[in-house]
């Protein structure tokens, strides 16, 4: 039998044991299942009344409970056996691209980083990316990243005065006040971003990918591995209950 096998039956054998050991101890709190009474009536006189025998049967043996408990445990705990020790010496190399990356890992160790790398590539795949229609280079001195600069231009609104008609003797003159639009400096923009190249993501993405198809066929190689079927339940249940 091989390892991936026992794992295969462990679920299974676990769920069995524990509903028919919930079943027994029920049973065992049910005292009218473990009750029996027997009655018979003697009139008096053979002229009384005769009424027929009474009985219950017991139902339930507590040493019966225990011997099937015993038996039912035996095999989930030499399931459970066999799996602890193999895995043990369960081991793999994770190689990625013909490079050893970890040395004869344990499965258990296998196990936990598969489920890891899960949760690492959902932060990946969430990093910030930046703005694609922006043109970004590295700044050594802010230490991010930062567009080209860009100028523009800042303005402010002047009055200016329009002489709509001139004075005379007897009218002022007519002014209209209007505001103009006067280059007043300039702005010169960058922009910093702390996120990241899309081509930086992708690559994270690809690496993490690799590591997890990696420990996935490391995991079923070490899974893989012949085991020796062991039988120790029965010298636990020997001790408890002989």
């Amino acid at each position: 039998m091989k390892l991936n096998q026992i794992i295969a039956i462990e679920k299974g054998t676990k769920s069995r044991s524990l509903q028919e050991l919930t079943e027994s101890h029920h049973n065992l709190q049910k005292t009218t299942l473990l009750g029996g009474i027997s009655r018979t009536y003697r009139p008096k006189d053979e002229e009384g009344e005769q009424f027929p025998p009474e009985s219950t049967r017991v139902q339930i043996r507590a040493e019966e409970v225990i011997h099937a408990t015993s038996e039912l445990l035996t095999k989930l705990f030499d399931v459970v056996a066999t799996k602890d020790w193999a895995n043990c010496q369960a081991k793999a190399d994770v190689v990625i691209d013909g490079k050893v990356l970890l040395s004869q890992a344990p499965a258990t160790y296998l196990l936990f980083l598969e489920k890891q790398l899960v949760d690492v590539h959902t932060f990946i795949k969430k990093l910030p990316v930046l703005d694609a229609s922006e043109l970004w280079t590295f700044d050594q001195s802010a230490d991010c990243w930062a567009t080209e600069p860009v100028q523009t231009v800042k303005t402010k609104k002047i009055p200016r005065n329009h002489v709509k008609a001139e004075a005379t003797e007897k009218h002022p003159a007519q002014v209209e006040v209007y505001y103009e639009d006067v280059v007043v400096g300039n702005w010169r923009t960058i922009k910093f971003s702390g996120a990241l190249p899309a081509r930086r993501v992708h690559e994270l993405l690809n690496r993490v990918e690799k590591l997890q198809e990696a420990v996935k066929f490391a995991r079923e190689e070490a899974n893989n591995q012949e085991v020796t079927e062991l039988k120790i339940g029965a010298t636990i249940f020997t001790y408890l209950f002989s």
